[in-house]
């Protein structure tokens, strides 16, 4: 097998560790509303969704470089980030937790919270 860089640095820090550092870290930089959703039964694409929310272009942004700072300071690699040069959704992903970085009218508009906090229609329609 070869090395690679990608797995050890992923190794090298707990998957359980960065949703602390996200949710404390979003703290700090003064982000409102933070919901955080697990999504581990639902998809594959990571165990955490957190959403928050910045009051303009400008906080979003500076949210979005304080938690990346902060992650790469604890360990947390690799970060990818989008959203950054128009800063009104910035998706940062950090593996095992995706964190979206909205200002207030573009949370409102796509509504996260409410898509991904639903029950599956399964269960709903076993209800009925």
């Amino acid at each position: 097998m070869l090395f690679s860089p990608h797995l050890a640095s992923a190794a090298a820090v707990p998957p359980q560790a960065s949703l602390p550092t996200i949710l404390v870290s979003l703290e700090d930089a003064k982000a409102e509303d933070t919901v955080t959703i697990d999504i581990a039964a639902k998809t594959v694409l990571g165990d955490h969704m957190v959403v928050a929310s910045g009051r303009s272009h400008r906080h979003v942004g500076a949210i979005a470089d304080h938690l990346v700072k902060d992650l790469k300071a604890a360990g947390h690699g690799p970060v990818r980030v989008e959203g950054l040069p128009h800063c009104d959704w910035v998706l940062v992903d950090v593996g095992d937790v995706i964190v979206h970085i909205f200002r207030p009218e573009v949370r409102s508009f796509y509504n996260l919270e409410k898509m991904w906090m639903a029950e599956p229609y399964s269960e709903r329609r076993a209800r009925a």
